[in-house]
């Protein structure tokens, strides 16, 4: 059914039309208990969300949108296996990939578990044989870097994971190279010595132009320095083409394979993770894995009233459909998850920046939000003012831990204590009453008080979500991850669009082909703008 024509759209519009007065810190003031609440702890995380535009009637009115679109259903759609994925005919079956073994995962009347873990076992071994040093360069050097060439999913998950998990044991540094620009490749190849590289080319097909024009280049690379013989012992895949890895020169047992029912954003549970399996060890990755499974069981199994996904996915719905508010913030106070605001960027508007539903039809509605952010303190020296006291309101989710991840324990106190502040401030703001007293009591005149009294006023009552965890550990970043990967899929569902095809990356990349061939062949029979440019490219 069309988002619009759920019985509860048009109650909920009239519920935003009232709620223009709301005040938060009234809100407080009227129920000692909000935080209490309206705050949940779920698999080491704990998610405060009473700082949010929201009163009891407004989440009931939420939840029944939520019946009403038929969630559990496609929430038991999805985990089941059949294909939500319509117009490419496939399932969406990323969470099959992080179940445990010894649980079965039927598709299509297969045990799929057999397979997964069959893949993850073979990438668990092949890295202990780098570990153990059973596998070397070809010079007899031990491997000391792993260069991931991917681009989309097959990049941003792993290079995000890989920095969040940076206070385990580093078996090995990775590097992530995905732009096509080649400086990204030169810059990452001038620290690396060949004979102690590893190379990963993370494609499904061996054709992503931009990932094998890397490969090429790394490949030519690492024959200038060792020879052709060398291909072999330096290079391996993640990929479905067995053929094309082969004609590349990768030994076929060095190619790790997954499958066309896990989507490339949210392909980072399998082999998509080697990089990260190599790096960190196969204990840590599972760890990573049980974390994000433990948070699918509480997705899949929680009433909606208490089930962190869904309460996430249904605020973000109010805010972007019923207050008119475009954008959210992701702003993790902690450096380590400085990729995931990226990471997030490609998860949700991939998937839900759409803009027919699923019957084809053009939306009358708002779809994916925009999606931004950057780790906190850093942000707070940027782009806050804006938060603040600009004319946009911009909902924000404050993402940190209890303990730190380095040994300055002082540090990450000043860390935690301005995560807390930042969602404070935006709430409470600052009344004209409140910053005068404050300007008379720093010694000011009433006459340079009056002149200043306008810009020292913040409004407040600016809605965030708050999610702590105790420590950053690979359990708790994987139900983070997870989380996330579940709140986008209940707001495509509730919106009736399709989120795991990406049909709109597709044109860019089929007339970049043509452009390529024009600018090779100095065709300018493009529109006037389009062949100017490739005049003053080409000469």
């Amino acid at each position: 059914m069309s988002f619009r024509k759920l019985p509860t759209h048009d109650k909920l519009k009239n519920l935003a039309d009232k709620q223009q007065g709301f005040s938060l810190l009234e809100a407080f003031t009227q129920d000692p208990d909000r935080a209490v609440k309206m705050s949940l702890e779920v698999e080491g995380l704990f998610f405060d969300y009473s700082k949010n535009l929201i009163d009891k009637t407004v989440m009931n009115h939420l939840f029944d949108l939520a019946n009403e679109a038929g969630l559990s259903k496609g929430i038991e759609d999805m985990f089941s296996g059949e294909h939500i994925n319509v117009t490419e005919d496939r399932a969406v079956l990323h969470t099959a990939l992080r179940s445990p073994k010894g649980k079965a995962w039927s598709y299509n009347g297969e045990d799929i578990s057999k397979k997964i873990h069959k893949v993850k076992d073979s990438m668990g071994a092949f890295a202990k044989r780098i570990h153990d040093g059973e596998i070397k360069g070809v010079t007899g050097k031990a491997l000391t870097d792993v260069v991931n060439i991917g681009i989309g999913g097959s990049d941003l998950g792993p290079a995000m994971v890989y920095e969040a998990l940076a206070e385990n044991k580093r078996y090995l540094k990775a590097h992530y190279v995905s732009n096509v620009d080649g400086f990204h490749l030169e810059q990452t190849l001038k620290e690396l010595n060949p004979e102690t590289t590893m190379f990963i080319i993370v494609s499904k097909t061996f054709t992503t132009q931009e990932t094998m024009a890397n490969a090429e280049e790394a490949k030519n690379w690492l024959v200038q320095a060792l020879g052709k013989e060398a291909v072999s012992d330096h290079f391996s895949a993640v990929s479905t083409n067995l053929e094309a890895a082969s004609s590349f020169g990768i030994d076929t047992t060095r190619v790790f394979g997954f499958w066309n029912w896990v989507g490339g954003r949210y392909s980072l549970w399998g082999a998509v993770g080697l990089s990260l399996v190599i790096v960190y060890g196969i204990s840590v990755f599972e760890e990573l894995l049980e974390g994000a499974f433990a948070m699918d069981e509480h997705f899949r199994s929680a009433p909606f009233e208490k089930n962190v996904p869904v309460i996430s996915a249904l605020l973000g719905i109010w805010y972007n459909n019923f207050l008119d508010f475009e954008s959210y913030a992701v702003l993790p106070y902690a450096q380590s998850l400085g990729r995931f605001p990226a990471y997030l960027q490609q998860a949700d508007m991939e998937s839900n920046g759409k803009g027919v539903d699923k019957q084809g039809q053009k939306v009358d509605y708002e779809t994916g939000p925009i999606v931004w952010g950057e780790p906190g303190t850093n942000g707070q020296h940027a782009f806050y003012q804006l938060i603040h006291q600009g004319t946009k309101i911009i909902p924000v989710d404050f993402i940190t831990s209890v303990k730190p991840m380095s040994t300055y324990e002082d540090h990450h106190k000043k860390l935690v204590a301005n995560c807390i502040a930042q969602a404070e401030a935006l709430m409470k703001g600052k009344t004209a009453e409140e910053a005068e007293k404050e300007m008379v009591k720093q010694g000011m005149t009433l006459e340079a008080v009056k002149q200043l009294l306008p810009f020292k006023v913040f409004n407040g009552n600016r809605p965030s979500n708050f999610f702590l965890f105790d420590q950053m550990s690979p359990k708790n970043i994987g139900a983070l991850i997870s989380m996330y990967e579940h709140k986008i899929f209940c707001q495509g569902w509730i919106w009736n669009v399709f989120s795991y095809d990406q049909w709109g990356v597709e044109l860019g990349k089929q007339l970049a082909k043509e452009v390529l061939i024009s600018m090779e062949k100095g065709d300018l029979s493009h529109d006037s703008s389009t062949s100017g440019l490739i005049r003053r490219v080409v000469g």
